[in-house]
């Protein structure tokens, strides 16, 4: 497909972010950057919120993988139902009582300043890795389909797109990404959708024989049996309601937009809003994945420029964006539209819950006796740090990729947020006193024997950050002064 097409997409819906940035960052504050003046439609959150947790990973790697792995994924979108409620009926109510600005504080009331700097680092660890690990995946597609043919290098494209997403994120905060997240959801469900009807019309398929297609082939196949497995339809249920509450509940970057609704009714509504359309699109996902690689095994010539990982397992992440840059000219803009549309908010959020953490949980802005523009001043700091730091990790990635994103992302997670879920979960269950200086070891430790555990002793899958929230949670116990 021709790069300079592609390129004035890029350019073009660049434009139109820092069109709205411009409008809603007016008259912004630094309240504005950090709670969006609590003044946030729930609606527009929550339909946002399905663009900020798919992201680049999900735009590529849930279709792609399919291809490997079936429809294995389902079990865990059901599993979000689970999650999602405890985000809107326990967390929620929890953080607008303690009207908290960043979650993290909540610790600090509860436990003391070492379990409140632990979870916060945690936090910026978790949001760091996981958030430039999607941020490289779109970096990875732009470079190979549109800058590498005109000579442009790698390093070069991840630093420019790391400064866009600054760029138009800088002055409003999490009042901007509200709207922006709006608009980059609906681009990235309509190339899927887009992507669905023309692959569709290639095989020459009705809408009927698209059912009848997808799911009775072997790709559609949901609920793997084998329990030494681990994509066991168990493992992945499981999971699929423990890693909405670390990884959304306990994510300044995902909570920061739901506080900032009017009020804790609307906020609930935003998350429970946000789960019903969240697991129809993943859905359409899933089918556009099973689409693809029936598409894939009728023309098996796209498999050389799909390529296979060391293993000879065949590259998911790349299976889509063949598929679509193979077709008509108009499904490779779709495509590259939506996935810069999934992308955007990947690198965006991240930068702004990142300088929000950072700056309150870290700095203490809040506590300290500093001007607006002082305040200002040292936020756009910490941003521009973090942004360097996002590109080094991006260049990386670069070098280490081997495996679909997608489960690279899980696997970060479950060492990195599965302690932050057992401080929570002790908090909240519990009304125990612990000696707070030793909750950083704690912390450090657990993360080393779950991968012992997973390494040498039982595959646990996506649901390892349940067992790292539970030895968390035993370590914690075993604190509990006298």
């Amino acid at each position: 497909m021709n790069a300079t097409i592609l390129l004035i997409t890029f350019l073009a819906y660049t434009a139109l972010l820092f069109l709205i940035a411009w409008v809603t960052s007016r008259k912004s504050d630094n309240q504005s950057f950090f709670t969006g003046n609590r003044k946030s439609n729930w609606f527009l959150v929550a339909y946002g919120m399905i663009g900020a947790s798919l992201s680049g990973v999900s735009f590529m790697s849930v279709p792609g993988n399919v291809y490997n792995e079936n429809f294995y994924y389902l079990p865990m979108l059901l599993g979000f139902i689970v999650g999602y409620g405890v985000i809107a009926f326990v967390l929620l109510p929890l953080y607008f009582k303690m009207n908290l600005t960043s979650i993290y504080t909540y610790l600090d009331k509860r436990f003391g300043n070492s379990s409140y700097k632990t979870g916060a680092s945690f936090f910026i660890l978790s949001r760091l890795l996981g958030a430039t690990i999607r941020t490289f995946l779109v970096v990875y597609v732009l470079y190979n389909f549109v800058f590498e043919n005109v000579g442009i290098p790698f390093s070069i494209v991840a630093i420019v797109f790391v400064t866009i997403a600054i760029l138009y994120t800088m002055r409003g905060g999490v009042k901007t990404i509200v709207w922006t997240d709006t608009i980059q959801t609906t681009f990235m469900i309509v190339a899927v959708v887009a992507a669905v009807i023309f692959i569709c019309n290639e095989l020459n398929w009705s809408f009927g024989d698209m059912f009848a297609n997808v799911f009775g082939d072997k790709h559609s196949d949901a609920f793997n049996t084998e329990w030494s497995s681990n994509r066991h339809w168990l493992k992945q249920f499981i999971s699929g309601a423990i890693v909405p509450i670390a990884m959304t509940g306990l994510d300044q970057a995902m909570m920061q937009k739901s506080l900032s609704c009017k009020n804790i009714g609307e906020a609930k509504k935003n998350v429970i809003t946000s789960v019903a359309m969240m697991i129809p699109v993943n859905i359409l996902f899933l089918t556009l994945g099973a689409i693809l690689a029936i598409y894939v095994g009728q023309n098996p010539h796209l498999l050389q420029f799909i390529g296979t990982n060391a293993a000879g397992v065949v590259e998911a992440d790349k299976i889509y964006p063949v598929v679509a840059f193979s077709l008509k000219t108009i499904v490779g803009i779709f495509f590259f539209i939506g996935l810069i549309s999934a992308a955007y908010p990947t690198c965006a959020n991240a930068l702004t819950s990142l300088t929000t953490s950072s700056c309150i949980d870290i700095l203490n802005m809040e506590k300290r006796d500093w001007n607006e523009k002082t305040k200002k001043l040292v936020r756009m700091l910490v941003m521009f740090l973090l942004a360097t730091l996002f590109v080094l990790l991006i260049l990386i990635f670069n070098d280490l990729k081997s495996d679909a994103v997608i489960n690279m992302v899980y696997q970060i997670a479950a060492y990195t947020y599965g302690p932050l879920l057992g401080l929570f979960m002790f908090g909240i269950l519990t009304k125990v006193t612990i000696t707070d200086k030793a909750v950083p070891a704690v912390c450090i430790i657990v993360p080393i024997i779950c991968f012992v555990i997973e390494k040498y002793v039982f595959s646990f899958g996506f649901s390892l950050i349940l067992v790292c929230a539970a030895l968390t949670f035993a370590g914690l116990l075993a604190l509990k002064r006298k």
